[in-house]
């Protein structure tokens, strides 16, 4: 499936990558998910072979990916090779080239040749945090959030933000805030108006992270901590688009899609460890066997083909249609993904899961990323546009 409509020079990139993965990040990973720990070495690699900017503008010395672009195919498939090797990497790795593909379409001329040039020149890396979630956890004694006061020549953020993918492991945040109180724009009520995207350098003192509350059984890698905000000063220069533009443009249904191709990599990296496994045990015969297989087979190429039809949308300018249609596929494919997961384990036992192996760290973190929306509330909204319903195409609150 990697040649899937693919020219020469998108399937060389895409190699590339995939290169690196099976060498290098695929190795790497049971480390930092033992530790717990943001997978720089990684990012390095990224960086050094010239595969960093991948979502930044030709003009700008990238190789100009993205869903407003002809081309974010090519962009979904290098981060299915980065998560067939380690999806919590892969998970960073959307958190950057998401944010690059902001600025692209959000930021101003000379914002954009600034933080940019940070990019491809340095490798500064990049992610956008959005949530502020207000139910409150076992254990938990206050509710996360922040506020956003105007003063003169910027903005003061206080309070904290959590899941906080790639917290100390990067350079710039876009943090997604509200000047109606906390909540960001997944947890927020208020008019889209009060949205704000402010691009926040990590480097500043007011700026600390909070590990401790980072534990979970999977996607350890993406250290998603807790981060705190001392009264941090933002200048107006850092305001990136218009108040509310996220929301109005619905710029959360371009990534949509690409949480989807993460699942994929998880799926097809479980479909490869099952031929391997059970070619070596000489299991191949058995009739059971050759179901799973067979059913692991068609659920990898049905979710391509699925990414295919999505990228297809956006590429030519089908963007009502791919809104929709990247729904349909985040919801499918997380579907897709799981079963070919439990149908690995249910074909090479119990013994799988033991490690060192890989495959108990695929399904442990499968199962904690496709948390990251509600399935039941993707195919409600999915029902609720097919019956002209007024719907949350962005962040699927019901």
């Amino acid at each position: 499936m990697l040649t899937l409509d693919l020219i020469p020079q998108q399937q060389e990139l895409v190699e590339r990558i995939a290169v690196l993965g099976r060498e290098h990040f695929k190795a790497r990973a049971a480390h930092y998910d033992d530790t717990a720990t943001f997978p720089a070495e990684d990012f390095d690699d990224l960086f050094h072979a010239g595969l960093h900017a991948a979502a930044v503008p030709k003009a700008y010395g990238g190789f100009g990916l993205g869903p407003y672009h002809d081309d974010v195919f090519t962009l979904w498939m290098m981060t299915k090779e980065i998560a067939k090797a380690d999806l919590s990497l892969a998970r960073c790795w959307e958190g950057h080239v998401n944010s690059l593909v902001l600025l692209d379409g959000l930021a101003n001329e000379a914002q954009k040749a600034r933080w940019f040039e940070g990019v491809v020149q340095r490798g500064e890396k990049w992610v956008a945090w959005s949530g502020e979630p207000q139910s409150r956890a076992p254990g938990q004694q206050l509710r996360f959030g922040t506020t956003v006061e105007k003063v003169d020549g910027g903005y003061i953020v206080d309070g904290t933000k959590v899941f906080s993918t790639s917290a100390g492991g990067v350079e710039w945040a876009i943090l997604l805030v509200n000047t109606a109180g906390p909540g960001g724009a997944r947890h927020a009520t208020e008019a889209a108006e009060s949205l704000l995207l402010l691009a926040c350098d990590l480097s500043d003192s007011t700026v600390t992270f909070d590990g401790s509350w980072w534990d979970p059984i999977g996607m350890r890698a993406t250290v998603s901590h807790l981060v705190h905000f001392d009264r941090t000063f933002i200048p107006d220069s850092h305001l990136i688009g218009a108040p509310g533009q996220y929301l109005q443009g619905g710029w959360q249904t371009c990534f949509t899609p690409h949480y989807a191709a993460s699942f994929l990599g998880a799926a097809e990296a479980a479909y490869t460890y099952a031929l391997e496994y059970l070619t070596t045990q000489n299991k191949g015969h058995d009739p059971y066997v050759q179901q799973h297989i067979g059913q692991m087979a068609i659920n990898v190429e049905t979710a391509h083909l699925w990414l295919r039809h999505v990228a297809r949308l956006w590429e030519t300018g089908c963007y009502d249609e791919a809104q929709l249609a990247g729904s349909r596929a985040r919801f499918f494919i997380e579907e897709l993904a799981e079963e070919t997961v439990k149908r690995c384990i249910r074909a090479c036992g119990a013994r799988s899961l033991n490690r060192p192996g890989p495959l108990e760290r695929i399904y442990r973190d499968l199962s904690f990323y496709v948390r990251h929306d509600n399935a039941d509330h993707i195919l409600a909204t999915i029902g609720k546009s097919q019956l002209g319903q007024a719907h949350d195409g962005s962040f699927f609150t019901p």
